[in-house]
C-alpha cells in the first residue's frame, strides 16, 4: 500500500496540471476571439459605419411612410342580431382580402376602401352585464360551471355571443375619420328589412307597458290619495280611524315603487333601442406598434450588421474549404 501512495500523488498532481491547462487554454481561446471580434470591427469599421447610417436611415423613412392605425367601435347588437352581425364583419373582412374596392366602396359607402387593410369582431367578457337582472343567465352559467373550467366556459365562443357589448377593430394605411370608415360601417350594418321589423315592434311593446304602467300608477296615486283624505278627515273629526293590517297598503306602496323603477329602465332601453347595431362608443387612429411597426429605425441596422457577419464568415468558410480542397 505505501508503494502505490506515490504514485496516487503523482497521478492526482498530473491531473490537476492537466486541468489547469485546460481552464488556461480556454480563457486564452476566449481572450483571442474576443480579440477577433474587435479586429474585425476596427478594420471594417467605416463599412459597418456606413451599414449602421444607411439602416437607420431607411428605418426611419419607413417608419414614417409605412405607419397603420388601428381603430375599435364598441356596439351592442339588439334584438338577438349577434349571428347576424358576426356573418356581416367576417363579409367584409372577406371583401378585404380580396380587395373588392367596388364593394366596399359602393355596397358599404368607405371612401377610401383600398386604405382598410383588417377588419374583425370580439365580444366584450364581462360576465356580470350578462347575468345582471337575468336570472336565467345566472343559472345557466351555474349549470354550465358544474361540468368544467369555468374561464374557458365564459370565453367560449357560443356564450361570448351573448355578451352585450362587442368590439368592431379594423386597421388602414393611413389617418381616417369618423365619417370617411365609421359611419358607413355602421351604416351597412343597420340595412336589413328583418331585424329593422322587430326593431319597431320591439319599441311599439316598450312603448305600450310604459303607457300602461303609467295609467297603473296613476290608479295607485288615487288610491293612497284616497287614503290619505280619509285619515286627515278623521283627524278633524276627533273621530277614531281603524283600519285593517291585511289592506296590503305596503304591497301597494312596493308596486307603485317597482313602476317607477321599471319606467326609468325603458327610457334608457329606449335610448339604446334606436339602433339594431348600436355603436356606444368608437376610438380611432391609434399607431400600430406591434412586432416591427415603428422599430424599423433599430431593426434595420441591427439586420444589415446581422447579413453582413454572416457573410464574411460564409466567404471565409468558402476559402477555407477551396484551400483544403487544392
Amino acid at each position: 500500500m505505501t508503494k502505490n501512495e506515490p504514485n496516487n500523488q503523482e497521478d492526482q498532481e498530473i491531473d490537476l496540471t492537466q486541468i489547469s491547462k485546460k481552464i488556461k487554454s480556454f480563457f486564452e481561446g476566449i481572450n483571442t476571439l474576443i480579440f477577433k471580434c474587435i479586429q474585425f470591427f476596427v478594420k471594417r469599421v467605416i463599412v459597418i459605419s456606413i451599414l449602421i447610417l444607411v439602416g437607420v436611415g431607411l428605418g426611419m423613412f419607413l417608419d414614417e411612410t409605412h405607419k397603420t392605425y388601428d381603430h375599435q367601435i364598441i356596439v351592442t347588437p339588439n334584438f338577438g342580431s349577434t349571428d347576424y352581425l358576426y356573418s356581416k364583419i367576417n363579409l367584409l373582412e372577406s371583401k378585404i382580402k380580396e380587395r373588392d374596392t367596388v364593394f366596399l366602396k359602393e355596397i358599404v359607402g368607405i371612401k377610401k376602401p383600398i386604405e382598410i387593410l383588417k377588419i374583425e369582431i370580439k365580444p366584450i367578457t364581462d360576465v356580470y352585464k350578462f347575468i345582471e337582472n337575468k336570472t336565467e343567465n345566472f343559472e345557466l352559467i351555474k349549470l354550465m360551471a358544474e361540468g368544467g373550467d369555468i374561464k374557458k366556459i365564459l370565453e367560449d365562443n357560443l356564450t361570448s355571443k351573448n355578451y352585450p357589448l362587442h368590439t368592431i377593430t379594423f386597421k388602414t394605411k393611413k389617418i381616417t375619420n369618423d365619417i370617411e370608415t365609421v359611419q358607413p360601417i355602421l351604416g351597412y350594418l343597420n340595412q336589413t328589412d328583418y331585424y329593422k321589423k322587430i326593431q319597431k315592434e320591439t319599441v311599439n311593446n316598450v312603448q305600450i307597458k310604459m303607457i300602461q304602467n303609467d295609467t297603473i300608477i296613476s290608479q295607485i296615486n288615487s288610491v293612497l290619495n284616497g287614503f290619505s283624505n280619509m285619515v286627515n278627515g278623521a283627524q278633524k273629526s276627533d273621530k277614531l280611524v281603524y283600519y285593517n293590517e291585511n289592506t296590503q297598503l305596503n304591497d301597494v306602496i312596493k308596486t307603485k315603487e317597482a313602476l317607477i323603477n321599471e319606467q326609468g329602465n325603458s327610457r334608457l332601453e329606449l335610448v339604446g333601442l334606436n339602433k339594431i347595431i348600436k355603436d356606444n362608443s368608437s376610438t380611432l387612429n391609434i399607431e400600430n406598434t406591434n412586432s416591427v411597426n415603428g422599430k424599423l429605425k433599430l431593426v434595420l441596422p441591427v439586420l444589415f450588421l446581422f447579413l453582413f457577419i454572416l457573410i464574411h464568415l460564409f466567404m471565409a468558410y468558402y476559402k477555407s474549404q477551396i484551400k483544403k480542397l487544392i
